[in-house]
């Protein structure tokens, strides 16, 4: 029998342990940055950043159908809201808003949570172009791993980025992901099927928790203290 075989029942568990819930705040060089459930109303600003930023963010996310005009419209926010809702409401995903300040600034999302004995999950984020540089995600990822592993008990967390994404590497080294291979041909991202390495970290990497750390390191501290 193999790992995944089966064993005794597992006792209960809370439907959606961690949600809803909101993160933060951590202030980095580009402002203060929080992270809420993601709303409704995100609709608007959402789809003004992504059709703005539709170079920046289309070379790295999966091909989907439609053009992205279409998928990124104000309308089509609300089907996609509502499955991320449904899907957090079930203990499935963790779906966050990324503020900065206050305002809407991108997504982050704890997805495809398996519980048991596997208890993992991975983590895709995405941040306004405007933005890039400035720490914003660097924080964001912070956050949510220090949430998904502490609060929404979580034991292992993944991130799958293509080779040439420089920035989220930079992002997921800074916050204290190691680096464990590279899956050959992963997924379709602009058309084609591209490389990627994956990244993890578990409970017994966190510490005092990867927020602090970065205060440690002097890339973010509280609000307070700017």
């Amino acid at each position: 029998m193999t790992s995944q075989g089966y064993g005794a029942p597992y006792a209960a568990e809370p439907r959606h342990p961690g949600w809803p819930a909101r993160l933060g705040p951590l202030t980095v060089r580009a402002g203060t940055v929080a992270l809420r459930p993601v709303r409704l109303l995100d609709g608007g600003e959402w789809s003004r950043i992504r059709l703005r930023d539709r170079e920046y963010l289309e070379e790295w996310e999966p091909t989907q159908a439609g053009h992205w005009h279409e998928r990124n419209a104000h309308w089509a926010w609300p089907p996609q809201w509502a499955s991320l809702r449904g899907l957090a409401r079930r203990g499935q995903c963790l779906p966050f808003a990324i503020t900065v300040d206050g305002a809407f600034a991108g997504q982050i999302t704890i997805g495809n949570i398996i519980r048991a004995s596997l208890r993992s999950a991975w983590v895709g984020y995405w941040v306004s172009s405007r933005l890039a540089g400035g720490g914003v995600a660097t924080a964001a990822v912070a956050l949510v791993t220090d949430h998904a592993l502490a609060v929404a008990g979580l034991h292992r967390l993944e991130a799958t980025v293509r080779p040439e994404n420089s920035a989220s590497l930079r992002v997921l080294a800074k916050v204290g992901y190691r680096q464990e291979g590279l899956f050959l041909r992963y997924l379709d991202v602009a058309g084609a099927w591209r490389d990627h390495l994956c990244f993890a970290i578990t409970d017994e990497d966190r510490g005092e928790g990867l927020a602090s750390r970065l205060v440690a390191k002097g890339l973010a501290t509280p609000p307070e203290q700017r």
